[in-house]
């Protein structure tokens, strides 16, 4: 019962958009999914297999989510909007995770080993992300939208791209120490972006070098010509003056 409370606490916490619990309980396919995928697990882990799995593919079907009754999926657990979500057999989700529609917690292996990816605490994984393999995302970290995490990253990262690069790591917390956790997708770095500002800024500073080298050049070239021609002069006015004299 806790944990349904908690379940359904942490709606309000993340989403501004949910009005009373009765709207949470009828219209979030994310809360639906969870329940779904605890009671899948819970028969999963009795060895009810086909069973557990057939609650599953329930799930998916009433909202379009696909979890794997496998799973191991951590408290306070919050997927919004949820669409196109899939979430594999040996992934592991710890506590105040956040995930968004379109995210996929995917399997490099075809081999019965731990091939899906490990979720630490308060990670936040945005729309469309995908993260492959056995990898660690530490905990407190965000990962970008569309961005493809294929290597384990540390706490507090930061990660954008394809593949998913580390592009920031820091730590924010509340006065009382708390971690936040942070929905915020606005403030991810560009990492193309800021590749080209560098090239661009170094093209602009060769550029600039270019036409200093040219300038000089010029005034070597006009310096070079006018001591051409005086000698040239000289050399007409010895040929033309007087061997007698």
């Amino acid at each position: 019962m806790n944990t349904l409370r908690e379940d359904i606490q942490v709606v309000f916490q993340r989403d501004p958009a949910a009005r009373n619990i009765w709207e949470v309980i009828l219209t979030y396919p994310g809360f639906h999914a969870i329940l779904i995928h605890r009671l899948a697990h819970w028969l999963w882990q009795r060895r009810l297999t086909t069973l557990a799995r057939f609650v599953s593919h329930v799930g998916r079907f009433l909202t379009g989510i696909e979890i794997h009754p496998g799973a191991k999926i951590g408290r306070r657990f919050f997927i919004d909007h949820g669409m196109g979500v899939v979430i594999g057999e040996t992934a592991e989700i710890g506590d105040d995770v956040t995930i968004y529609q379109g995210v996929t917690l995917g399997g490099t292996s075809t081999e019965r080993i731990k091939r899906h990816p490990t979720i630490e605490d308060s990670v936040t994984i945005f729309s469309g992300a995908k993260v492959l393999g056995p990898v660690t995302v530490g905990r407190h970290s965000r990962v970008g939208a569309g961005s493809v995490l294929v290597t384990s990253v540390p706490p507090h990262s930061t990660v954008v791209g394809i593949p998913g690069k580390v592009v920031k790591i820091e730590a924010r917390h509340t006065p009382a120490g708390k971690a936040i956790i942070d929905l915020n997708a606005a403030d991810l770095p560009d990492p193309v972006q800021r590749a080209l500002t560098t090239v661009l800024e170094q093209v602009e500073r060769l550029e600039k070098q270019l036409n200093e080298v040219r300038a000089r050049q010029g005034g070597l070239e006009e310096r070079q010509a006018e001591e051409n021609e005086t000698l040239r002069r000289v050399k007409e006015l010895l040929k033309n003056s007087d061997p007698k004299v």
